[in-house]
């Protein structure tokens, strides 16, 4: 598979982390979504031009199956989905070993980095993401 179709990183646990029920916070789990978007997109555009874009989150759906405990180290994966317009679909699950703690999927928008209006997707940028099949 293309190095760039599924992009993965791995954290440990933080103790500001974790909630009174002594697990990660939800809210947590939102920030590592946005986090690997962003150490993602940085990675695929680190030698392009397309560097006159950001994103901007429209919608988070998120699905908690497990949990995390101080000192786990979490696997985040994440890959484009469909893309079109001026959004793109990206997906996200976060791992402790093989079991799965959350699965997300978030809807993303393309803005002008200098005027931040909604831009459409080019194919140059839609290259650079390359869904997953």
């Amino acid at each position: 598979m293309n190095s760039n179709k599924i992009f993965t990183t791995q954290r440990t646990v933080l103790p500001e982390e974790i909630d009174e029920l002594n697990h990660v916070n939800n809210v947590v789990y939102v920030q590592w979504v946005q986090d690997i978007a962003k150490m993602h997109w940085n990675e695929l555009i680190k030698n392009s031009s397309e560097k006159d874009f950001i994103w901007v989150v429209l919608r988070h759906e998120i699905d908690y199956k497990n949990q995390a405990k101080l000192n786990d180290v979490v696997t985040l994966k994440t890959w484009v989905g469909e893309t079109e317009g001026v959004k793109s679909i990206r997906h996200v699950e976060v791992y402790k070993e093989n079991t799965l703690l959350i699965s997300a999927k978030t809807t993303w928008c393309l803005l002008n980095s200098k005027t931040f209006r909604p831009t459409r997707i080019t194919e140059s940028i839609l290259k650079l993401l390359s869904p997953a099949e």
